[in-house]
């Protein structure tokens, strides 16, 4: 007779046993889609830039220095700044092509 009154114990749903790895991997995934996804599509961009630099390009410095492409070399470039100053940076350091800022 007691063993009729006893209730079995509940299982627990499948909710609640996997309900945080489902959301903690959907945070992931959100993350990658919003974050990391569209980064390395914008360093892969900057990397071709770098690669595809030649001589007359018109660049910007990561330090905010304008100037003109008058060498080629595989890490670094020979650039004019002004008149017949010129210096020598690592390819690394370019951010941006002057002709992106007049569109």
């Amino acid at each position: 007779m007691i063993n009729f009154l006893q209730t079995p114990p509940a299982q627990a749903d499948f909710m609640q046993n996997y309900g945080m790895l489902i959301m903690i991997g959907l945070m992931i995934l959100v993350m990658w889609l919003f974050m990391w996804r569209p980064e390395a599509k914008r360093r892969k961009q900057l990397q071709q830039f770098r690669e595809g630099l030649k001589k007359g390009d018109k660049i910007i410095t990561a330090g905010g220095i304008y100037g003109v492409v008058k060498e080629v070399k595989e890490t670094t470039l020979l650039i004019e700044v002004d008149g017949n100053i010129t210096l020598r940076i690592d390819k690394n350091m370019v951010v941006a092509d002057t002709t992106d800022l007049q569109k």
